[in-house]
């Protein structure tokens, strides 16, 4: 019997180890976030209600949910172990958010924000965490808000006509106004303000000139654009109104315009006289004047010839002193790095990453089964002195998931991570809400003109600088400055989510590909220098030509084409036109 008990509750116990094996595995599930497609819209003083729902739909009672501003910090409202966590709040939303919660099993959930404010309108995040697994959607508030009806008064008799004023105030954002007449067919305001008060609201008003008397009535109406709607009010002009004609007027407008001809033709009889006395001391004056001009020119060649050379030669100067603040282009801070060509590491690669045969391209090897999970690889060469840069092409990166950057040798890349410098990361990449530098508080938001399809990648090891660029432009992105590096560093690339590949560049191609394009580049300038001397001799303009010889310097010398950076604090741009070219005409 003992055996027979011993047995039964062995059993027992293993179903519910099992049980319990499949709970877990069922709460781990992947699962996605939604908001609203169309944008939420609330009034002023009125309510918000932001919603936010799962798929597939499982309960969210026990998940960490989070909804906030452009940044993870800036918390509007968080909700973690089953409570509201009123602590990260930001201030300006305290006491006026709570948690709607009777759809919790249902996988959904929303904010409502109470007393909304102009200032609420713009973009949130909501976000939804379970274990180490989260997502995120993105949703927009607009505020609008219809003011008051229109009221419209006669102000009195101007221009020929009667003004009409209209006026309305509460409104947001600021409404359209337009006047109709008794057929529906729009009139031309004479004037129209706008005025906000301390609460974003606008008033308006608007005067419209009436001269015909043959429309009756006119209305006034105000739409407010993000709504759709509007509010009108009609006027009628009475007759009496409209000022009457004086029978004195075509008089006396008859007379003007006799004597403005009689004043016209004496003024061009007397010019005519005084044109002929100037016209020969005008001819004596003018051959003073060309030669003071001619001494004067020669003179200035000289004189702008030398402050060229000399600006030019202290803007040199000041950017060989200060070429580390000059983050501004990457053309020009790649002089004073090694190019580096880098391979990847097969045997840091996830098995999931395809590496190609040369090594230089990683993707995945099926893209029908790839998840949202943490799939990087290494470069095969370290950096552990001097300054280093390679670039890397992204391929369909602006519609997917993905990091690249540096990393420690020895971080730890198994189970959940987060990259940031305190891990020993230095990334940036792109995620479903745009792209980000991941730094130690969290993510800075970055934003470019035109998106990144290929990154450089810039590592000064001696000062603990680690800067990214845009190569599409030339333009900055991002840089971790005073980093702490205590080991070597290692080249890192995550592919995240989608049909996305990146492929490192040969830079030795492409400096032998830049600098047969800059030599090109210098004989186009010679030929087009010679062409201008050619045209100058053709037209008899030659009289600066021996001053541009005793000078010094033959045209072009010391200035440098092409490389684009910003001036260090206090200097403006060095690349100035050639001296010779401020002399052309």
């Amino acid at each position: 019997m003992d055996n027979c008990c011993k047995h039964a509750l062995l059993g027992h116990v293993t179903c519910l180890l099992v049980l319990a094996q499949l709970l877990t595995r069922a709460t781990t599930e992947q699962f996605r976030v939604f908001g609203p497609s169309d944008p939420v819209v609330a009034a002023p003083g009125g309510e918000a209600i932001l919603p936010c729902s799962l798929s597939p739909a499982v309960s969210v009672e026990k998940m960490e949910l989070r909804w906030f501003r452009s940044r993870f910090s800036e918390a509007v409202f968080v909700y973690r172990d089953q409570q509201e966590q009123k602590q990260e709040q930001m201030a300006g939303y305290s006491g006026r958010t709570s948690l709607v919660k009777d759809q919790f099993h249902q996988g959904k959930a929303a904010v409502r924000i109470g007393n909304v404010q102009v200032s609420d309108r713009g973009m949130y995040v909501c976000f939804f965490r379970q274990g180490f697994f989260y997502e995120e959607a993105i949703l927009e508030l607009k505020v609008a808000g219809m003011g008051s009806v229109p009221e419209v008064h006669i102000k009195g008799t101007e221009d020929g006509g009667v003004c009409v004023v209209c006026s309305a105030s509460g409104w947001y954002p600021k409404p359209q106004v337009h006047w109709r007449d008794s057929r529906g067919e729009k009139l031309p305001a004479s004037s129209e303000t706008h005025t906000e008060d301390a609460e974003g609201l606008f008033s308006m008003e608007s005067t419209l000139v009436v001269r015909d008397r043959s429309l009756g009535s006119v209305t006034c109406s105000t739409f407010n654009p993000i709504l759709g709607q509007e509010k009108a009010m009609a006027m009628f002009i009475p007759e009496p109104f409209f000022p009457q004609a004086s029978p004195w007027m075509p008089a006396f407008a008859v007379s003007m315009t006799v004597m403005g001809l009689l004043v016209l033709g004496s003024g061009c009889f007397l010019r005519r006289e005084r044109r002929a006395r100037l016209q020969v001391h005008q001819e004596r004056e003018n051959l003073r004047h060309e030669q003071e001009e001619l001494q004067k020119t020669k003179e200035h060649a000289l004189k702008t010839m030398c402050s060229l050379q000399e600006e030019l030669d202290r803007r040199k100067a000041a950017y060989m002193a200060a070429w580390r603040k000059a983050q501004l282009y990457a053309d020009w801070r790649r002089e004073h790095f090694q190019a580096w060509s880098v391979t990847l590491d097969p045997d840091t690669a996830h098995p999931i990453l395809a590496i190609s045969q040369d090594r230089r391209r990683v993707t995945w090897k099926d893209t029908t089964t790839c998840l949202d999970d943490l799939f990087c690889v290494l470069g095969m060469e370290g950096i552990s002195s001097g300054r280093r840069y390679w670039e890397v092409e992204i391929r369909n990166g602006g519609s997917s998931k993905w990091i690249l950057g540096v990393c420690w040798e020895d971080v730890e890349r198994e189970g959940l991570y987060f990259e940031s410098p305190e891990k020993g990361f230095w990334t940036v990449g792109r995620s479903n809400s745009g792209y980000w530098a991941y730094i130690d508080s969290g993510r800075a938001s970055l934003s470019f003109r035109q998106a990144p399809q290929r990154v450089g990648v810039f590592v000064d090891y001696s000062e603990g600088d680690i800067s990214f660029y845009n190569m599409s432009e030339m333009s900055h992105i991002f840089s971790f400055h005073e980093a702490s590096f205590s080991g070597t560093l290692f080249p890192y690339f995550r592919l995240k989510s989608g049909d996305v590949s990146m492929i490192l560049s040969s830079l030795e191609h492409d400096s032998e590909r830049e600098e047969g394009e800059e030599k090109g580049r210098r004989r186009k300038g010679r030929k087009g220098r010679r062409g201008k001397r050619k045209r100058r001799e053709k037209k008899g303009k030659r009289l600066f030509l021996p001053f541009l010889k005793e000078s010094g310097n033959p045209p072009g010398e010391g200035l440098t084409p092409g490389s684009g950076v910003d001036s260090p604090p206090g200097e403006e741009s060095p690349f100035l036109s050639h001296p010779g070219d401020a002399l052309l005409p």
